[in-house]
C-alpha cells in the first residue's frame, strides 16, 4: 500500500473527524460489539457494562460523526456499523492490539 501526503491532504479533516470519533475506550468496546452484528442499546449496556447515560452520549456522538446508524422497531432502537472504513480500521486495532492475547 502506498501513502502519498498529497493523497490525504484533501481529506484530512474528515479522518481526523472519524478517528476522534472512535478515540474513547468505551466507544472502541461499543464498536467491538457492533462488528459482531447490529445490537439494541439494552444488549450493549450489557456487554460493555458502560452506564446508559453515558451509552447514550457515546452512542451520539458516533451517529454524528456517521460511524453508526439507528434503526428503530416500535421502542427498540438498533445501532450497526454505517461507515464503511469502521470494520477495516476496528480489524487493524484488534490484529495490533487484541490477536496477541488470544
Amino acid at each position: 500500500m502506498t501513502m502519498l501526503a498529497d493523497d490525504i491532504a484533501p481529506h484530512a479533516q474528515d479522518a481526523a473527524a472519524f478517528l476522534k470519533g472512535l478515540a474513547n475506550p468505551d466507544r472502541l468496546r461499543i464498536l467491538c460489539q457492533l462488528v459482531e452484528r447490529p445490537r439494541c442499546v439494552g444488549d450493549l449496556i450489557a456487554a460493555t457494562g458502560v452506564a446508559p447515560t453515558s451509552m447514550s452520549q457515546h452512542l451520539a456522538k458516533l451517529r454524528a460523526e456517521g460511524i453508526v446508524s439507528v434503526a428503530r422497531d416500535h421502542r427498540t432502537l438498533t445501532y450497526s456499523i454505517a461507515h464503511p472504513a469502521t470494520l477495516a480500521v476496528m480489524q487493524a486495532l484488534h490484529d495490533h492490539f487484541c490477536a496477541k492475547d488470544a
